[in-house]
């Protein structure tokens, strides 16, 4: 007759079973831990970038307003263009019926450009550009 061999599991295989399904536990609960932090600092950062371009598009805005107060001043005027050149607001650029200025923080660029439309019973002006350039390498390094 044939005789069976049995593998016999005593209390130290068991432990050591339960230390190792203990320790693979750890390590997928740091390396969780260590997941959400990180997307946490991504998340913020983000958040940075978002917020500083808002910004920039609400000075651009607020630049916009101030010249569309100057033009409606100026349509009361005979030489719309040239009373709108007289008044420009600091940092605005004229050439012809276009107007161009730049908002920065530093690290982003906002370029905006508008073509007037004097003596139109519509709008007063028409965006050409709204073009943002970013020096990403600054901003994303952790």
């Amino acid at each position: 007759m044939r005789q069976r061999s049995r593998i016999a599991m005593g209390p130290g295989a068991a432990s050591l079973i339960l230390i190792v399904v203990i320790l693979s536990m750890s390590v997928l609960g740091i390396l969780s831990l260590m997941n959400s932090r990180n997307d946490m600092r991504l998340t913020e950062r983000s958040t940075q970038v978002i917020r500083a371009v808002y910004e920039l598009n609400e000075r651009a805005e607020h630049s916009l307003a101030a010249l569309d107060a100057i033009l409606a001043e100026a349509e009361k005027e005979e030489n719309v263009l040239q009373k709108v050149a007289e008044n420009l607001p600091e940092g605005m650029q004229m050439n012809g019926s276009v107007i161009s200025w730049t908002e920065t923080d530093g690290l982003r660029t906002l370029d905006c450009a508008v073509e007037l439309h004097p003596g139109s019973t519509g709008e007063r002006f028409t965006w050409l550009v709204h073009r943002l350039t970013a020096i990403t390498e600054e901003v994303w390094d952790f």
